[in-house]
C-alpha cells in the first residue's frame, strides 16, 4: 500500500492526473468508504478501522490522464492488528544550547523513544528552516547556516518532535525540544573614543566629567556590555572614577606635594557577554597641571651689623617659603631699590653694598618683596608677597674725645692741711654726643702724687702729711688720659695738659687764689691721641696700589733717564772735527768775515788777525731773550755775536 501510494503521488506530481476508486465499498463488508485525496494519499473511512483486523479490501482505482487518457488498477488493503506495546519519550521537554558557528548538517541533539521500529518527524513548524530530525535514528541536525545577525528568530527555536512506530503509525508521542543558538564572539567590543589623552588643571572640582565612552559589540549589537577601570600609575589611585560610561573626578586633585601627582595612567575594560569572551581596552592619560593657588611668604626678621662693617658683608638671609610646588622656586628682590643693601636674587642672602654711619642713622627698613615661578601651567603667572627686614647698625667707636680746653694753665695759692679742687677736665666727642662714659687718670707730670683725679675734678692732695712743704713756688705739668669707657671698641683716648704753679702759703697772704690760663683759640694745642684701631685693606685693593705704584715708579725712572742724557748733551763740550768746521765755514770769505764782531768796522783787525781770534770759540748757540746766534768759549765764558744779526 505505502509504495503504491508514493506511486501514485509521483504520477500526480508528475502529471495532471484524477485518481477516483469505482469498486463499490457498501456495509457491512465496509465499515465505510475509502478516499484518495488530491495529494493521491488513501485515507481511512471516517468510521475508522477498529474491528476490521485481518480483513482484505480490494479497491479498484481509475486514474484519468487528461481527456482521453485512463488507466485501472486493483489496490489491496490489508488490516492488520494494533500491537500492545506503547510508544513514549524519555523525557517530554528538552532544552539545548548551541553555537551559531555550526555547520549545516551538524549534530544537534539526538531524540528517543521507546517502541517497537520508531520512527521520527519534526510536526512543528512546518517546513523547518533551520533543523530536520533523523527519521530512523532521531538525531537533530542543522540544515542552514545559524547566523543571528542575518536570520531573524533564530536565537530561539520550539521545535515539536512526533515519535511514532512504522506499523501501525498511529501509536506515537510527541516531544517539546527548545534550541538555543548563542552568538559567536568574532570581534571585541568597539569604543569612542578609542584612546583618551587629556589634561585638568588641579584645581578642578570633584564631579568634572573627562569624557563619555560609547562601545558596541559588532557581533552582538544592542547586547550590554560590562566597563570596569583599572588605574596603572599611581596604583589604586582614587582621583578619578567610572561611573555609567562616564570617566570623571572623584578627589581633590593635588600637586603641591612631591609626586602627588602630575599624571595619570589608566584604562577602561569593556567585556561582552559573548563567548569566548571578549575585551577591548581604552588606554587613557590625564595630565594634571600645576595652577599657582597660593603666594610666597617670608618671616620678617632683624640683621645687626657693625657700622664698619665693609661692603660684601653678609648679614643674614630672607627665608621665603610656598605650599605650591616646588616649594624653592621663589625668587627675591628689594621693594625701594636700596643703595645700601642687596638681597641675592635667588638665595635671599642681604648683603652690605655701602658704607655705615652709625651717628647719621642706625637703623634701616629693607622691604623685600618674595615672588615665586615655574609654579603654573602659564609661565606668566606669578604671585607674590613682602615682608620688613629691620637691620640695626651696632655703634663702633671711631672718634677719640677731645678735652676743652685741651690745655690750662693754673696758678694755685695752696694753704697747708687742706685739699683744693685745681680745676675740672671737660670732655666729650663732637661727633658722638651720646656717648658720655670717659675714664680719666694722671699718666704724667704727678711727681710725689700731689694730684689725684676725682672723676673728672682734678684735686690737690693734702700736703700736711708725707711730702715736704716746698718754700718755693713750683710748676707741675700734668697729662692727663681721657679714654672712652663704652661697650664698642676699639677705645680711643687724648691727652689733655694741665699745668699747675704752685705757690707756697705765706704769712702776707690774706687768701689762696687761683689764676687760671687757657689757651687762646689761635693757639693750636698740643693733642697726644692713642689710637688703638688699625687699617686692614682688602687684598684686591693692595694688589691694585701695587701694580699702581710699580708702573708709577717706572715712568719716573725712565723720565729721570731721559732728562739726564739731555743734561749730559747740553754740558758736554763739542769735539775737535766740529771746531775745524766751524772754523772753515768761517774762512769761506773774506767779507763774511767781517761781520763776525759786534763792534765797530774801525776796530776789526786784519783778515789773519781775526780769523786766529776766532779759533778761541769752539761752541755757538742761541739767546733765550733775544734770539741771536753767538759763539762761545766753553773755557773761558767768552762770547761774540755772528754776522747778520741786529741787536732788539
Amino acid at each position: 500500500m505505502c509504495s503504491g501510494t508514493l506511486a501514485m503521488s509521483n504520477v500526480l506530481a508528475d502529471l495532471s492526473a484524477q485518481i477516483n476508486i469505482t469498486s463499490a465499498q457498501d456495509p457491512p463488508y465496509f465499515p465505510g468508504p475509502f478516499s484518495i485525496n488530491g495529494h493521491g494519499w488513501l485515507q481511512a473511512p471516517l468510521q475508522g478501522l477498529k474491528g476490521q483486523a485481518q480483513k482484505i479490501f480490494q479497491l479498484q482505482v481509475l486514474v484519468t490522464f487528461g481527456s482521453s487518457q485512463s488507466c485501472r488498477g486493483m489496490l489491496i488493503v490489508k488490516v492488520l492488528p494494533a500491537p500492545s506495546s506503547q510508544v513514549s519519550f524519555l523525557e517530554q521537554n528538552q532544552s539545548i544550547t548551541i553555537p551559531e558557528d555550526l555547520v549545516p548538517g551538524s549534530k544537534v541533539v539526538q531524540v528517543q523513544a521507546q517502541g517497537l521500529d520508531v520512527r521520527y518527524e519534526i510536526i512543528s513548524p512546518v517546513p523547518c528552516p533551520l533543523f530536520s530530525v533523523g527519521h530512523v535514528d532521531g538525531v537533530v541536525r542543522t540544515t542552514a547556516p545559524l547566523d543571528l545577525a542575518g536570520a531573524t528568530g533564530s536565537a530561539v527555536t520550539m521545535l515539536k518532535v512526533k515519535a511514532f512506530e512504522r506499523l501501525p503509525p498511529w501509536a506515537s508521542d510527541e516531544l517539546d525540544l527548545i534550541v538555543n543558538v548563542t552568538p559567536i564572539n568574532h570581534w571585541p567590543p568597539r569604543c569612542l573614543p578609542a584612546l583618551l589623552v587629556t589634561q585638568i588643571p588641579e584645581t578642578a572640582p570633584v564631579g568634572t566629567v573627562l569624557s563619555t565612552f560609547t562601545c558596541t559589540d559588532p557581533d552582538s549589537p544592542g547586547s550590554t556590555l560590562d566597563y570596569q577601570l583599572w588605574f596603572h600609575s599611581p596604583p589604586g589611585s582614587a582621583s578619578l572614577c567610572l561611573s555609567n560610561r562616564v570617566l570623571e573626578v572623584n578627589d581633590t586633585l593635588d600637586c603641591d606635594t612631591p609626586g602627588a601627582c602630575f599624571q595619570q595612567t589608566a584604562s577602561i575594560l569593556v567585556f561582552d557577554g559573548g563567548q569566548p569572551l571578549m575585551t577591548t581596552e581604552v588606554p587613557i592619560l590625564v595630565m594634571v597641571t600645576p595652577v599657582n593657588e597660593f603666594s610666597p611668604t617670608c618671616v620678617s626678621r632683624t640683621f645687626r651689623v657693625r657700622e664698619d662693617a665693609g661692603p660684601s658683608t653678609l648679614l643674614g638671609s630672607v627665608v621665603g617659603t610656598d605650599m605650591d610646588h616646588p616649594h624653592n622656586s621663589i625668587e627675591y628682590h628689594t621693594w625701594d631699590g636700596s643703595a645700601t643693601f642687596a638681597v641675592d636674587r635667588l638665595l635671599g642672602e642681604v648683603h652690605l653694598l655701602g658704607p655705615l654711619d652709625y651717628e647719621r642713622q642706625t637703623s634701616y627698613r629693607l622691604t623685600v618683596l618674595v615672588t615665586d615661578h615655574s609654579q603654573d601651567q602659564d609661565p606668566t603667572s606669578h604671585r607674590s608677597g613682602s615682608c620688613t627686614i629691620t637691620i640695626e647698625v651696632e655703634d663702633v667707636n671711631d672718634h677719640a674725645p677731645a678735652c676743652e680746653p685741651p690745655f690750662q694753665e693754673l696758678t694755685i695759692h695752696t694753704v697747708p692741711g687742706r685739699s683744693m679742687v685745681v680745676t675740672t677736665v671737660s670732655c666729650r666727642v663732637p661727633e658722638e654726643p651720646q656717648r658720655r662714659a670717659f675714664s680719666y687718670s694722671i699718666v704724667g707730670g704727678n711727681s710725689q702724687s700731689r694730684f689725684s683725679l676725682q672723676g673728672t675734678i682734678l684735686m690737690l692732695n693734702d700736703l700736711t702729711g708725707g711730702s715736704p712743704w716746698p718754700e718755693q713756688p713750683r710748676t707741675y705739668e700734668l697729662l692727663v688720659r681721657v679714654v672712652d669707657a663704652g661697650p664698642s671698641i676699639p677705645h680711643f683716648s687724648t691727652t689733655a695738659t694741665v699745668i699747675v704753679h704752685l705757690v707756697p702759703w705765706r704769712a702776707s697772704t690774706v687768701a689762696t687764689s687761683t689764676h687760671r690760663a687757657t689757651v687762646p683759640s689761635v693757639m693750636t694745642p698740643l693733642l697726644v691721641t692713642n689710637i688703638e684701631a688699625f687699617w686692614q685693606p682688602e687684598p684686591r685693593f693692595v694688589v691694585v696700589l701695587t701694580v699702581t705704584s710699580a708702573l708709577l715708579l717706572s715712568a719716573l725712572g725712565w723720565l729721570l733717564v731721559r732728562f739726564l742724557r739731555g743734561l749730559a748733551q747740553v754740558l758736554q763740550a763739542p769735539s775737535k772735527p766740529a771746531q775745524a768746521l766751524l772754523l772753515n765755514s768761517m774762512q769761506g770769505t773774506e767779507g763774511s768775515i767781517e761781520g763776525f764782531t759786534d763792534v765797530p768796522r774801525m776796530e776789526t783787525p786784519q783778515t789773519h788777525s781775526s780769523t786766529m781770534s776766532l779759533q778761541h770759540f769752539d761752541g755757538r748757540a742761541q739767546d733765550s731773550c733775544t734770539g741771536r746766534d753767538y759763539l762761545f768759549n766753553t773755557r773761558t765764558g767768552a762770547r761774540r755775536w755772528l754776522p747778520g744779526q741786529e741787536t732788539t
